[in-house]
């Protein structure tokens, strides 16, 4: 059987879409998004939980304090496209920078290498990047791409336990990776204690590491938005927004 990816489901077809980058080192950067579906995190403030957090799942998430909120039922929100179908949705948009997200893309290795091949064949100028939580290694045939990769270790703030969430031999991998850059999503202080202790040991320059808020409205990006810049300022790092958020909100497919 040919190849599949399971991709997020928005609205009736897959969630691919054309839009800027938002955070990171590519941030405001035209960019094609494919959002995978599935994780191997279940972080308690991930804002697309709807990747993972499906109905008979023991799963704990800061929404289920809000009134309505449920599980997501898995096949209202996830889909399989062939290669093909992908290829040809990505191809209709007029970009060539392609991002994979999720959910956790590098669960999805060897069909995200089918549709890689795929594009270049169709164009050599496509280009791609990874968000990556980190804790599985990119395969040789990824590699060959010579992708960038956003990498997104996760900090006790996640709710995750630490042997779950951080794998040295992979996280030393993308920290000789050039191609790779560090970004961590910040609440508190505690949070920039744990990512100065990170770099340190990992040797990752400063300039290579991104500090994010964690919000998902515009409201809380701006009150956490001073705050972090100054410790940005204070130990070097680079400072990541969330400029979809402050455009248009918690919205999807943009």
């Amino acid at each position: 059987m040919a190849e599949q990816l399971v991709i997020a489901k928005l609205g009736e077809g897959p969630e691919i879409f054309y839009s800027i980058q938002g955070e990171g080192f590519s941030s405001g950067v035209p960019s094609v998004f494919v959002r995978l579906s599935g994780c191997n995190l279940q972080c308690v403030w991930c804002d697309t939980d709807y990747t993972w957090n499906f109905e008979g799942t023991p799963y704990v998430h800061q929404n289920d304090q809000r009134p309505g909120y449920r599980k997501f039922v898995r096949a209202e929100v996830q889909c399989r496209l062939r290669i093909e179908e992908a290829a040809e949705a990505i191809q209709g948009y007029p970009c060539r920078n392609v991002i994979f997200t999720g959910g956790e893309p590098l669960l999805q290795s060897k069909p995200l290498v089918e549709l890689m091949t795929c594009l270049r064949t169709l164009n050599a100028d496509f280009r791609f990047d990874f968000e990556t939580n980190g804790t599985r290694l990119p395969e040789a045939a990824i590699e060959s791409f010579a992708p960038r990769y956003n990498v997104s270790p996760k900090l006790a703030n996640s709710g995750m336990p630490v042997e779950q969430r951080l794998k040295p031999e992979v996280l030393d991998w993308f920290a000789a990776c050039p191609r790779a850059t560090f970004k961590f999503v910040c609440q508190r202080e505690e949070d920039v204690a744990e990512v100065r202790a990170f770099v340190g040991q990992a040797g990752v320059p400063a300039e290579r590491v991104f500090l994010m808020p964690e919000a998902t409205t515009r409201e809380l990006l701006a009150e956490r938005r001073g705050w972090l810049i100054s410790k940005c300022l204070a130990h070097g790092f680079r400072y990541s927004d969330r400029l979809h958020v402050s455009v248009w909100g918690a919205r999807r497919g943009v």
